[in-house]
């Protein structure tokens, strides 16, 4: 987790996120921002060239909450460190998920709504 967070994931196209920059970013964050796509991109050439485990990597298993990195028993192929901070800048500004993956995107793509019906929740007061 590089600390870059979109407001959603439900966009028109399935499986994409949008990243939408603007002018009241400054430089150096736009120059974090850039320095962690090369690094997830370093990530996935691990995972084509077969240096990285293709179920058990930091980029299929993130995000990483302090939970699993504290736990006793790690047994991932990749190191504590390199999950919790995948680049130096991370430790200063280290956002701490509260929970890892949860059913990949199912509660995305499969919509469950929990609202009181239109007709229950009008009274006869109005």
């Amino acid at each position: 987790d590089y600390g870059f967070h979109a407001p959603t994931v439900s966009f028109p196209v399935a499986g994409t996120l949008m990243i939408e920059p603007t002018e009241s970013e400054s430089k150096a964050e736009l120059d974090r921002f850039c320095e962690a796509m090369i690094a997830i991109h370093g990530e996935i050439r691990a995972l084509e060239t077969g240096e990285a485990d293709r179920q058990d990597n930091a980029l299929k298993r993130a995000p990483h909450p302090a939970e699993d990195l504290l736990a006793e028993e790690w047994g991932r192929g990749y190191t504590r460190e390199s999950a919790a901070y995948p680049l130096e800048w991370v430790r200063a500004r280290k956002y701490w998920p509260p929970v890892s993956r949860i059913d990949s995107v199912y509660g995305d793509r499969n919509l469950f709504c929990t609202c009181v019906p239109v007709d229950e929740s009008v009274t006869g007061d109005e």
